[in-house]
């Protein structure tokens, strides 16, 4: 395996890591406030996933 290959999917994991990471903070907080899940997350990504889609 190539250096320059493992330190760029190093680099994806943690960036897909984090993003993971801050979704789970956000339910948490917010289920730890209402004591209710709020499923309009899943809509607010979707429009950020489309807004950098469009914005690229």
């Amino acid at each position: 395996m190539d250096s320059t290959l493992f330190l760029q999917q190093l680099v994806n994991g943690l960036s897909l890591g984090s993003m993971y990471a801050l979704i789970a903070v956000g339910y948490t907080m917010v289920y730890g406030v209402l004591r209710l899940i709020n499923f309009a997350h899943g809509d607010i990504m979707m429009v950020g996933a489309y807004a950098a889609l469009f914005c690229m």
